[in-house]
């Protein structure tokens, strides 16, 4: 089974995806920002996108980087990754769930001002890169395709951990 967590920037990913790890017997984090940063280092600078998402080949490399650790692994893979583009979702997502790999995925969610307060808290400010696209992604995750929010706006991450958990186990 593969767990995306999706979520705007200061959602509560990374830390859930670590909780996560330390509950679910053999499971594994997977970061698909480090496909992205190899991209944007190791082509010309005139060929490189603002976001490295916008590369095809990010989201080819994603979905088969998770096809092959699915089908080799006999484990969970865990996935922090904002993703809010429908499109790449389904190029990614959608494409693991029609070749019958379980993916289950949640967007976890907080307010702008809790999100900028988070991302001060990890020393980055109003002009950071996270936090001029925060309109982006929360206005991107609203589509019905990222469905399945869980509030971080006032837990801690052990007990989102817990929703999340609780989700799994009914299969919601």
């Amino acid at each position: 089974m593969i767990i995306w967590l999706n979520g705007a920037f200061g959602s509560g990913k990374t830390q859930t995806a670590d909780e996560l790890r330390r509950r679910i017997p053999h499971s594994y984090i997977f970061d698909p920002e480090n496909a992205g940063f190899y991209i944007r280092d190791n082509i010309p600078a005139e060929l490189s996108e603002d976001d490295f998402q916008k590369h095809p080949l990010w989201r080819e490399f994603t979905y088969s980087m998770l096809k092959c650790i699915d089908s080799e692994y006999n484990g969970t893979i865990i996935v922090p990754m904002t993703l809010v583009d429908p499109d790449y979702f389904m190029q990614i997502v959608g494409r693991l769930r029609s070749e019958g790999i379980v993916v289950r995925h949640f967007t976890l969610t907080a307010s702008p001002e809790t999100l900028h307060s988070r991302l001060k808290d990890r020393g980055e400010g109003w002009s950071s890169w996270a936090a001029v696209q925060m309109e982006r992604c929360l206005t991107g995750l609203e589509n019905k395709v990222f469905e399945c929010y869980v509030d971080t706006e006032q837990i801690s991450i052990p007990e989102v951990a817990g929703i999340i958990m609780s989700l799994l186990e009914t299969g919601e």
